[in-house]
């Protein structure tokens, strides 16, 4: 019967692996912001009957050429550990003197949470998805380990295996860390699942011995299994294994317990259905307040003015004329990055409901101000128009695990030359869209001014608010941005570190005199004497 159990939840597991989330590339060090994503997050999964979401990613990226790098908070584990904050969102807060490690969901507003992938993913060599983490024990412990401390703590349901191998050990057959550690050391009572055909990988090719990668897997302490496509090989396997005691039926029942307990914690035999009273959750305005919020408070200011004396911005919003060039100013699907309605993302703007960042400029000026869009203008075009200033979106384009690993980290075309098209005929601001930094050095000295924007996603707006000073620059960054790929891995704290912004840079500025007199707080005085409010907002990000 155990068996039996076990093997039922295989497939209803595929159900959940989909990009069922905001863009938790938040470059910020707001973990109450974190929860409130979470809890957002909660509501929309559960609205389309889902119960389960496969997130937080807790890796700790140690080289952005790591093509998973922006589904990482930070290379410093202690963000990432302040970020878990988004557990109890997604969850909601455990009670009082619960004990350690043991799952939590609380309702049916709340999903099961997942923290991934243990261990090490962010951390291969050469950032290779799914490659090798060559650490001794004590730098794994100390860097990629500690977030799952902090997960566990907070009650996380499930935890996902990583593709990735620890010094040529292969993480889905480590008892050691699963059964030993994870399940022992950090008594965490969730269970543990593997990742999409992590079985298979077990062996070199994949697949190439399957019986002894399920027998492998399992009795390294995986309790669910995601099998995609041989179901029948998976189940035929196991029985036989578990009849020969290859597989003993005790490691059945453990997994069994575990899973069971995570579903009776969801209320999944009392809910099985969806909740159609939530249906009003997906993409609600509030929702959509809260992802400007964060897109504003992760951009990073890494250059304001060729001197400090002549900052560009804020940017005037009574310009006469301005120019948009890019091709990311008018592109939602390159907004939005990998994971996005398909695996390794798309291009467009009919993808879903949202704001591209040139929509959002339209609406941010003057009435008045004439918003001229280019994709890739020439030189005599930019100089001969008359334009108070340029703002230039470029960046990445979507891409998700192995097929983002880079080895050059460049801009993508026609960025580079757009670039110099039009910030070497006129003021402008570069936006950089990115899910990690990228070499900017050859074209740093032509730009006015630099913001990191990271995968701003739907809400174009949470960009705009601040270029134009409706709220000030705070994010901070969370990640070494360095001059030449050359010079990775590089991370703070390392003794050849000489990065082109160091981890915790970013410039501020403040939010101007229009955004606060709009707010109601200036108001002008006929007997012309105008009464300003200072209004101090002392929050501390680090971008990531």
């Amino acid at each position: 019967m155990g068996l039996m159990l076990f093997m039922g939840t295989i497939m209803s597991t595929m159900l959940l692996y989909s990009p069922i989330m905001l863009d938790l590339d938040v470059q910020g060090k707001d973990p109450d912001l974190m929860k409130k994503i979470g809890a957002a997050t909660a509501l929309e999964v559960r609205a389309t009957g889902i119960p389960y979401t496969f997130a937080p990613c807790i890796a700790v990226c140690r080289d952005p050429r790591w093509g998973r790098c922006y589904e990482s908070y930070s290379e410093d584990h202690k963000i990432v550990q302040e970020m878990t904050q988004i557990i109890p969102g997604l969850q909601g807060d455990i009670p009082p003197g619960s004990r350690k490690g043991v799952p939590y969901v609380g309702g049916k507003t709340k999903v099961a949470a997942c923290a991934k992938h243990f261990v090490g993913d962010g951390g291969t060599v050469k950032g290779i998805d799914e490659n090798n983490t060559v650490i001794n024990l004590q730098g794994l412990l100390g860097i990629h380990m500690p977030a799952y401390y902090d997960a566990i703590i907070k009650g996380v349901s499930t935890v996902m295996v990583s593709y990735s191998s620890w010094n040529g050990r292969k993480m889905h057959a480590n008892h050691d860390l699963i059964t030993g550690y994870l399940k022992g050391t950090l008594r965490f009572k969730g269970f543990v699942i593997s990742d999409w055909e992590g079985i298979d990988r077990i062996t070199s090719p994949p697949d190439a011995n399957y019986s002894y990668s399920v027998q492998a897997a399992i009795n390294a302490g995986i309790d669910m299994v995601m099998v995609p496509y041989h179901h029948v090989e998976f189940i035929d396997d196991l029985a036989t294994l578990v009849k020969k005691n290859v597989i003993p039926m005790s490691r059945i029942d453990d997994a069994v317990r575990r899973i069971l307990h995570v579903k009776f914690t969801m209320g999944l035999f009392e809910n099985p259905l969806a909740d159609l009273s939530l249906v009003d959750q997906l993409g609600n305005q509030a929702h959509r307040d809260l992802a400007r919020e964060a897109v504003r408070k992760s951009l990073v200011l890494l250059k304001n003015g060729k001197s400090d004396d002549k900052p560009l911005l804020p940017l005037e919003k009574k310009a006469s004329k301005i120019l948009v060039a890019g091709s990311h100013a008018n592109n939602l699907g390159f907004q939005c990055g990998g994971w996005t309605i398909l695996w390794q993302g798309l291009s467009g703007n009919d993808i879903t409901y949202g704001t591209t960042i040139l929509s959002a400029i339209k609406t941010a000026v003057d009435p008045k101000t004439e918003v001229v869009y280019s994709e890739n203008p020439d030189a005599k075009f930019v100089s001969s128009n008359g334009f108070s200033y340029a703002i230039v979106v470029v960046g990445e384009f979507p891409y998700a695990e192995i097929a983002g690993d880079s080895s050059d980290l460049t801009i993508s075309d026609p960025g580079p030359s757009v670039i110099t098209n039009v910030c070497g005929s006129i003021k402008c601001v570069v936006v950089v869209i990115s899910g990690r930094p990228l070499v900017l050095e050859p074209y740093i000295s032509q730009m006015d001014a630099l913001v990191a924007a990271w995968l701003p996603g739907t809400e174009g707006q949470g960009v705009t608010d601040v270029l134009f000073g409706d709220y000030g620059f705070a994010g901070k960054l969370s990640r070494t941005w360095f001059k030449t790929v050359d010079q990775l891995p590089m991370n703070v704290g390392d003794p050849h570190y000489d990065p082109l912004f160091p981890f915790g840079f970013g410039l501020e500025t403040k939010a101007t005199m229009s955004r606060l007199s709009s707010a109601g707080v200036v108001r002008k005085v006929i007997s012309s004497c105008i009464v300003v409010f200072v209004i101090c907002i002392n929050l501390f990000f680090t971008g990531i």
